[in-house]
């Protein structure tokens, strides 16, 4: 196998791909990255058996072939080389292969390209088609409030439902639930599947906020994502989402009206005050007033700040974690919000004040009980 091809353009599609590949993997042929040369087309291949994720690019092809490269060594080799034309080359008896550059050389081995786990089939039974800039913001809006905790599954992923009329992307990790609606994302069957956390971090990173149509194809137990150049293939979870719903309340009928920045700074700063452990801050509620405090007893610090707002219900005082409420406020982009609550053992509601009429954001953010506050 032989090819040229630009650096910097070998570098951006490895990078992209890179993600995927697993620093302890279950089998040593997964540090890999498949390289198959076909013509003047590239295809490059990174799995850890759960996720796929392949890039084509356009070469000038010398001799056919493919080859496993070492993926940690061939990325640091590309980022350290100056903008450059490269070409590589590998033995296909030996799978010994070589970089070859304007000043120099750089030998590395390489592992017999058959061992490399195959792509997936997948047996597509429904597909919808979508804008990447879409299906960006869903995973954008979504993904903080996935779980880590592997003792429940189904929280470590995103749980897509497709309504008919609507779709939600769902996630929670049991103190906060984010769930993001699209009126313009309309599939022609019902139905839902839990997506998992990496795949969605690696379709963040890699899909152009523009309007490029995104295919996403499903089957029992695999999604497949295709555009531009690239395709994704990751496992559906196969667990049973919690019933999200029953925790959304229903009277949540005292509503604060408050600039989102403002609100966000001062909790940042509120917080640094917080005990370091718990970061509980307390929100006070009075008329067209809002008072955020904290308070750490084991350094005797503690810090109140009064901010405007419009709030014409009743007096409130209510304990939240700033940690939460500053990344859940942090990951919108609205100018003012609406803090919806009823009483201070329930769950809150943040709602963006201005939303677009395609798109509807619920964050849910569970209290702290003030009796615990110190």
């Amino acid at each position: 196998m032989k090819f040229l091809v630009a650096s910097s353009v070998l570098l951006k599609q490895i990078s992209a791909i890179n993600g995927v590949v697993a620093s302890n993997p279950i089998i040593p042929i997964l540090e890999n990255i498949l390289v198959e040369l076909e013509g003047n087309q590239l295809t490059l291949t990174a799995s850890d058996l759960q996720t796929v994720m392949t890039t084509t690019l356009d070469v000038e092809g010398v001799e056919n072939g493919s080859i496993a490269l070492p993926a940690r060594l061939l990325l640091e080799t590309l980022r350290s080389l100056p903008e450059q034309p490269v070409t590589i080359s590998a033995d296909q008896g030996t799978f010994g292969a070589e970089i070859s550059t304007q000043n120099g050389r750089f030998k590395l081995s390489g592992e017999n390209p058959i061992d490399f786990p195959r792509i997936p089939e997948v047996a597509k039974n429904q597909s919808i088609s979508l804008s990447s800039s879409v299906l960006g913001e869903a995973i954008a809006n979504t993904l903080l409030a996935v779980s880590n905790d592997d003792m429940r599954p189904a929280m470590t992923g995103v749980l897509i439902q497709m309504m008919g009329d609507h779709t939600n992307f769902v996630a929670t990790d049991g103190h906060r639930l984010v769930r993001y609606r699209r009126m313009d994302i309309r599939p022609e069957a019902q139905s839902s599947l839990i997506l998992p956390k990496k795949a969605l971090s690696l379709l963040k990173s890699t899909l152009p906020m523009d309007d490029t149509a995104v295919k996403v194809e499903f089957s029992q137990s695999n999604a497949f994502f295709t555009f531009q150049s690239f395709s994704l293939i990751c496992r559906i979870i196969d667990e049973r989402f919690p019933e999200y719903e029953n925790a959304i309340p229903k009277e949540n009928n005292e509503i604060l009206t408050i600039n989102r920045m403002e609100f966000l700074s001062s909790v940042k700063r509120i917080s640094i005050y917080s005990n370091k452990t718990t970061h509980q801050i307390r929100l006070k509620l009075s008329a067209n007033k809002l008072t955020l405090s904290a308070e750490d007893l084991d350094y005797s610090n503690e810090a109140n700040e009064v901010l405007a707002c419009e709030y014409a219900g009743k007096d409130m005082e209510i304990g939240f974690n700033a940690k939460l409420i500053s990344e859940l406020l942090g990951n919108l982009s609205a100018k003012y919000v609406d803090i919806k609550l009823s009483e201070p053992n329930k769950a809150g509601l943040i709602i963006p004040s201005d939303q677009d009429e395609n798109e509807d954001v619920l964050l849910l953010v569970m209290p702290v009980m003030l009796n615990s506050y110190n």
